[in-house]
């Protein structure tokens, strides 16, 4: 395994060499080594374009404004923090995530040009990212103080959660979320249409492992794909004092969506 991994970071290391020269990857787009794509170039155009796209999203749908106060949830490598450097003028952003490596790219390229762009490393347990790591995701507290952000957003994150998880975050989401603040968040999401949509079209996601409140896509690896009861999600949101303004259904499930792969759901406090 440690042999494979040094191949691969070499691999990985001479093509980011062959990209940089090239002027293939921009200033602020991540090396493959933090992206594990691979040889693939489309990886280049699919990193920008994807930010891109989602950005779109967080605007028309989730209303995101350039004064905004901003919290991102499972930043990563920083693929939506890139296109919102263009966009907060005002505004400032804070980012977390449980992967240390790229909040150290972050940190080491985006912060170093956009001082209003923060970035914070965060240890916490998860079976397919963070195996290792001790402190449960449950009894984690945001590192922010009440009412600090206009507008909070996570995408795919939720997606790699239990329902434990999903509530203590939600919980400190209201809590750090200025009044009328908004949340944007994108899960899958199972219903009675959904049941049906999978017998009749099955996805690579068939999410056929029932546990508590949702079922996994993988036994062995919930937290690989997690999809929870609609039920159940509207109840936490309901409990948290979070008002559900849009919830938009994503193209997982087969059909057509104008918002994206995942389901997504946009909330006030």
């Amino acid at each position: 395994m440690k042999l494979r991994r040094l191949v691969r970071n070499t691999l990985y290391g001479l093509l980011d060499i062959r990209d940089s020269l090239t002027g293939r990857r921009g200033p602020m787009v991540p090396p493959r080594r933090l992206m594990n794509v691979g040889s693939n170039s489309r990886w280049l155009n699919d990193f920008t374009s994807i930010g891109d796209e989602v950005f779109g999203y967080l605007k028309e749908v989730g209303g995101v404004k350039p004064t905004d106060r901003v919290l991102d949830i499972g930043c990563g490598v920083g693929r939506l923090a890139i296109p919102l450097t263009g966009y907060l003028t005002s505004g400032s952003y804070e980012g977390f995530d449980i992967e240390k490596a790229p909040i150290e790219y972050c940190q080491r390229v985006i912060t170093s040009r956009f001082p209003n762009f923060r970035f914070r490393h965060i240890d916490l347990f998860n079976t397919h990212y963070t195996p290792n790591s001790s402190t449960q995701p449950h009894e984690f507290r945001f590192p922010y103080p009440d009412n600090s952000f206009d507008f909070v957003f996570l995408t795919s994150v939720f997606t790699h959660m239990r329902h434990r998880e999903v509530a203590s975050y939600l919980a400190e989401i209201r809590r750090v979320l200025a009044p009328g603040g908004r949340c944007f968040a994108t899960f899958f999401l199972l219903n009675q249409e959904t049941d049906t949509m999978i017998e009749t079209n099955p996805q690579t996601l068939t999410f056929r492992h029932p546990m508590e409140h949702g079922r996994a896509n993988n036994a062995a690896n919930p937290d690989a794909a997690f999809a929870f009861d609609e039920t159940f999600i509207r109840t936490l949101y309901h409990d948290n004092a979070m008002q559900i303004e849009r919830l938009a259904y994503g193209s997982w499930r087969g059909i057509p969506s104008t918002t994206g792969y995942q389901d997504t759901v946009v909330s006030t406090k």
